[in-house]
């Protein structure tokens, strides 16, 4: 592709000289012939009209041998009116039958066509009229003698013969020039068409190498130009396809995870179930303490899978854009005090210390209050299951002028470095035994992120294995951004 590009380039740069110069060729061959002919018409009027050329003409004109004595005089002129006996002449003409009477170049041989210059000048006035398509230059003077009334025409004439020399002296200079120019246009092609071209083959080289899946491979091309723009914006949009392609490769594993993750988690309630059902099925004799437990054993799986239901509809709800916030302004000190109510009893259980520190004068925000206290009371109550019986939660609730921050902190057994990153995950555990074990689902930071997200706020996690964690949630004020 390059190749024909290249030749493409160099064919229009050498048509363009040739155009260029033909239209050079035609303006100067055409200037070459007016400023010739101007010069001409120019010269002859004013060495004949404005001289004593024509008064001692007529005085000639009465003399015997007129004619010839009248030559002589035109041969004086010769120098002034450009006379040379070859391209420009001069003759002595009968003024009634336009007949040869003598001439300067003294060929009695020589004729002349009678031309409407020659008519003119018969019928008594000076022509000088210019005819650009002829092949001659003309002027006609009638002499009348003062006494004898006599009529000649003095008769000059042009072959454009030095025109013609001058033009083609102009065409192999524009023949010369068009040679030289076709080699500059070559070399010139050459130079712009590496500099044009090589990033554009990189660019099909690039694209053919993206067609195979590779997209690491760039342009390297530094200008600012309209190319360099191209190139530039070629490798970004390189560069966001492979990140596109990295995101669906990832989002094709995160969907095969949670697929696999959900298939696990209704599979284990669903196996208890069935066996303790069909324990009950099998065996009449169960004692009624036996039959009472299994009842219960089967009761809390199918809450189990109900929880896990409910959460992944809330969570299809939010990919679809179709769960929706019942904003109010509202106290959020008192759903913190709230929240802190329904969760002290069993803090107590555990011998836990609960603190709730509020800063004076919290202002009210607007938001969904049930959904920011579900938020609160997962965060409260994954810090309870995780903290060893006797730990410390801290509840602290502060003011930042247009945003309010709630952070729980746990002394809990805390998370580690390399898991911070994947909290938020859906069906993500840190310790997926003992998450079972306190009937976690693994939903409840999602849905918490979810929620704090779609409030415009953001939701933090610091934690240090073996000493704590840190949540932390910020809720803008004036709630949602985008609230209708």
């Amino acid at each position: 592709m390059s190749k024909s590009l290249r030749i493409k380039l160099i064919f229009i740069m050498l048509l363009m000289v040739i155009l260029l110069m033909t239209v050079v060729l035609v303006f100067l061959v055409r200037g070459v012939q007016d400023f010739y002919e101007a010069q001409f018409y120019t010269q002859m009027e004013n060495v004949i009209t404005h001289s004593e050329l024509i008064n001692n003409l007529r005085f000639i004109a009465d003399n015997e041998d007129a004619a010839v004595k009248m030559s002589e005089l035109m041969g004086a002129f010769s120098g002034e009116l450009g006379i040379d006996g070859d391209t420009r002449n001069y003759y002595v003409l009968d003024g009634v039958t336009a007949e040869i009477l003598a001439s300067g170049n003294q060929d009695s041989s020589a004729s002349i066509d009678v031309t409407p210059n020659i008519l003119t000048a018969i019928l008594g006035e000076h022509a000088y009229s210019e005819n650009s398509r002829s092949s001659y230059m003309d002027v006609a003077i009638p002499v009348t003698g003062y006494e004898s009334g006599a009529k000649f025409v003095i008769y000059i004439i042009d072959n454009k013969q030095t025109v013609q020399d001058q033009n083609a002296q102009v065409f192999v200079l524009i023949l010369r020039a068009v040679l030289i120019g076709f080699i500059i246009s070559i070399a010139v092609s050459l130079i712009v068409s590496k500099t044009l071209l090589s990033p554009i083959q990189g660019m099909t080289v690039a694209a053919a190498a993206m067609a195979d899946g590779d997209f690491s491979r760039k342009i390297g091309v530094d200008s600012e130009d309209e190319i360099g723009i191209l190139a530039k914006t070629f490798n970004n949009m390189a560069s966001q396809i492979e990140t596109m392609l990295e995101e669906l490769k990832r989002a094709e594993i995160l969907r095969r995870e949670f697929v696999a993750n959900v298939s696990h988690e209704l599979r284990t309630p669903l196996t208890s179930i069935r066996t303790y059902a069909e324990t009950m099925s099998d065996d009449n004799e169960l004692p009624p303490e036996t039959e009472e437990e299994f009842l219960h054993v089967i009761i809390k799986e199918s809450d189990r899978m109900t929880k896990i239901v409910q959460d992944l509809l809330e969570l299809s709800r939010f990919d679809s854009g179709n769960s929706k916030l019942n904003i109010e302004l509202f106290s959020i000190e008192q759903s913190i005090r709230d929240v802190y109510a329904a969760i002290a009893l069993d803090a107590k259980k555990r011998d836990h210390t609960l603190n709730l520190e509020l800063e004076w004068r919290i202002p009210m925000i607007r938001g969904d209050r049930a959904r920011i206290e579900q938020v609160f009371m997962n965060i409260i109550t994954n810090a309870l299951k995780y903290t060893p019986d006797g730990g410390t939660i801290n509840i602290i609730c502060r003011n930042r002028e247009r945003e309010i921050s709630i952070t729980i902190e746990d002394t809990g057994i805390g998370i580690p470095h390399d898991d911070l990153a994947r909290v938020f995950d859906r069906f993500y555990r840190v310790d997926k035994a003992r998450t079972r074990e306190s009937g976690g689902t693994g939903l409840g930071l999602s849905i918490a992120k979810e929620i704090i997200s779609m409030h415009g706020g953001d939701i933090q996690i610091d934690s240090t294995q073996g000493i704590g964690t840190s949540v932390t949630v910020v809720l803008p004020i004036l709630g949602p951004a985008d609230e209708d």
